[in-house]
């Protein structure tokens, strides 16, 4: 996915915002005020923040060298994913709505089946 296909991805989804409250470089995805994506612009490959489960935040860094624990972030509650072309679309779009689920408090069905 390139930036503005996780943008539209994210702003697809209920009660979502976005803005630049740290940079003009940083975009940030909020659901219900709350953080749950940020993306660089300038970056290359693309990387984005994302919240995640702790245990499950670990497991992933184990299992894949492009997700990191979160650049700038608490490292126990966010992930950095490098979109190196490594991680497959279906798993990084798992990814962003498990974010978004944990700081909306909703369950999200995944649209990943469908792209």
């Amino acid at each position: 996915m390139n930036v503005e296909e996780i943008r539209e991805y994210c702003v697809s989804m209920p009660e979502v915002t976005e803005s630049f409250p740290f940079d003009e470089e940083t975009l940030v995805f909020k659901a219900k005020g709350k953080m749950f994506l940020l993306l660089s612009l300038t970056d290359n490959p693309v990387r984005i923040n994302v919240k995640c489960d702790p245990e499950i935040a670990v497991s992933l860094r184990d299992e894949y060298a492009c997700i990191l624990p979160g650049y700038h972030m608490n490292k126990k509650h966010w992930n950095t994913i490098i979109l190196d072309g490594t991680l497959g679309r279906k798993l990084l779009k798992e990814q962003i709505d498990a974010s978004y689920a944990l700081v909306a408090g909703a369950k999200v069905k995944s649209k990943s089946a469908k792209k």
